[in-house]
């Protein structure tokens, strides 16, 4: 039986709470403008401890995890997920790295995004700012749909760890919809800090930023014109230990 919009309603606030439950009925509403010309977004700042060697014990090793420093080294547009071949470009061009997750029988099982001292925003006109040598910033962890559940995303955050940690980084930030329950969940379960929130809404040109943080608001309509946000670690309290496990970084 279809869910009624009541039910729909009393879903989203049980999975969201009431607040943010506002916030995504309205992006709902806003992409029914014609031509995508209105888009809400909202985002959870968080920063995640680098934890120092294996967090799966030698388990999934039949997944193989590579760097791609490059789009002539990443898998062919109808292996990967659906992003602009001009925002992958972006991504390199401002010093990003890409892990990726090889499987059996599959040539694409997930990838994950790191990138030092800053990150434009891929979905909005923001920067993301990491004044810290000992930080990262990582973007679009991405599992393959058919392998979730799995070790992929297991396997991709140890050896982005192992990677980090022997540079000397010892926090990765992100940003995460806080319109996806799943996501920020397992964050949470990794033990992250959190460092505020952003919402963003786009109509044409015109770009409005609300945040619990510096700059708190700013208003633009150029594409050089964004907030600045600048995350810095060295003030954080403490590296948290994570007993990170394959059971907890499943998704």
């Amino acid at each position: 039986m279809p869910i009624s919009t009541t039910g729909r309603i009393r879903n989203s606030i049980a999975e969201l709470g009431w607040r943010d439950a506002v916030w995504h009925a309205l992006a709902r509403l806003l992409q029914r403008v014609p031509g995508k010309r209105c888009a809400l977004h909202r985002y959870q700042f968080v920063a995640q401890g680098v934890a120092p060697g294996s967090l799966c014990g030698g388990r999934g090793k039949s997944i193989v995890v590579t760097p791609c420093l490059g789009m002539e080294t990443l898998p062919p547009a109808s292996q990967r997920p659906p992003r602009p071949p001009a925002t992958l470009t972006a991504r390199f061009r401002q010093g990003a790295r890409c892990l990726l997750a090889s499987a059996p029988h599959t040539a694409l099982a997930g990838w994950l995004w790191m990138v030092h001292g800053a990150c434009q925003e891929d979905e909005v006109r923001a920067r993301y700012v990491l004044p810290s040598p000992q930080s990262s910033w990582d973007l679009d962890v991405w599992v393959h749909p058919e392998l979730r559940g799995g070790l992929v995303f297991a396997r991709l955050w140890e050896e982005a760890n192992t990677l980090l940690h022997g540079q000397g980084v010892r926090w990765s930030c992100s940003r995460i919809s806080r319109f996806n329950r799943t996501s920020m969940s397992a964050h949470a379960r990794l033990g992250t800090l959190d460092l505020g929130t952003a919402t963003f809404l786009r109509c044409g040109r015109w770009q409005w930023m609300l945040a619990s943080l510096p700059p708190y608001l700013h208003l633009s309509r150029r594409a050089d014109s964004f907030p600045s946000f600048i995350f810095d670690t060295s003030g954080l309290p403490h590296i948290p230990s994570l007993e990170l496990t394959c059971r907890i970084l499943k998704q």
